[in-house]
């Protein structure tokens, strides 16, 4: 008989001994119930492709500036800059040519309103009762405005006891003497016509070519004379009319004889 030394291993020691097998951690990772997917594993390939993408142009790259030689700053800086204007200064440019304008025309319409006209220059006539008492009290209640013609300056040395109207444009003038002898037209014969209560009588000037006469109050202390334009129209002697009724008294008219 054998001795038990020499009999082979039993069945525990003829079978290999293994150790339980330890998982790994990509299993571990799984079991622990992440998942991974294809986005969250960045292989090498992709990574370099986002580097390159991220990473500054070269200077030696083809159209970067520094292959072109020239820098954007500077390319931007040669070109001028269009001067910005203050809104203040483009609105006063605007304000002064229509303030120009606007002055230019007041002007024009106040002067068209107020035109300055020349002293009247007055050639003298005989007038032997001028300083008399009935001019003194005529001459200051003159009104001042005859319809459109309004009292009129006259140029010194002026003849006594008269008075002259004029347009705003000037024109012939509406003139008043005061004091005159009686007129060699006035006869027994002559035509008078009564206005407002005073006598007058017409003579016309054919020198005038008859576009204007002169009207003679023949009522009164002295006698008074009114050359006019036909043009100013009947408000001229009735003004004077009214005016003569209420400074001097009526008188007898006292005609010169019908000549042979």
């Amino acid at each position: 008989m054998s001795s038990d030394t020499d009999r082979p291993d039993g069945p525990a020691s003829s079978q290999p001994q293994t150790s339980p097998a330890t998982p790994s951690s990509d299993a571990a990772t799984i079991e622990a119930g992440t998942v991974m997917t294809d986005a969250d594993v960045t292989t090498p390939d992709a990574a370099s492709a986002e580097s390159a993408a991220s990473a500054p142009k070269s200077e030696s790259e083809p159209g970067s500036a520094a292959t072109t030689g020239t820098d954007s700053s500077d390319r931007y800086s040669l070109e001028p800059e269009e001067p910005k204007r203050h809104p203040a200064l483009i609105a006063t440019a605007v304000a002064l040519p229509v303030a120009l304008i606007v002055a230019v025309l007041i002007i024009a319409v106040v002067s068209r309103q107020n035109p300055v006209r020349e002293p009247l220059a007055l050639g003298g006539v005989p007038q032997p009762a001028a300083t008399g008492g009935a001019c003194t009290a005529l001459l200051p209640a003159l009104p001042a405005k005859l319809g459109d013609y309004t009292r009129a300056a006259l140029a010194q040395p002026a003849p006594p006891g008269t008075a002259a109207w004029q347009l705003p444009d000037g024109g012939d003038p509406i003139v008043l003497r005061c004091g005159l002898d009686r007129p060699a037209e006035f006869t027994k014969s002559a035509a008078l016509q009564v206005i407002n209560g005073v006598n007058w009588f017409e003579v016309r000037d054919p020198a005038s070519g008859n576009t204007s006469g002169t009207w003679y109050i023949v009522d009164r202390s002295t006698y008074i004379a009114v050359t006019m334009p036909d043009k100013a129209g009947p408000t001229p002697l009735q003004d004077i009319s009214n005016t003569t009724a209420k400074a001097l008294p009526a008188q007898p008219i006292n005609p010169g004889p019908i000549p042979n």
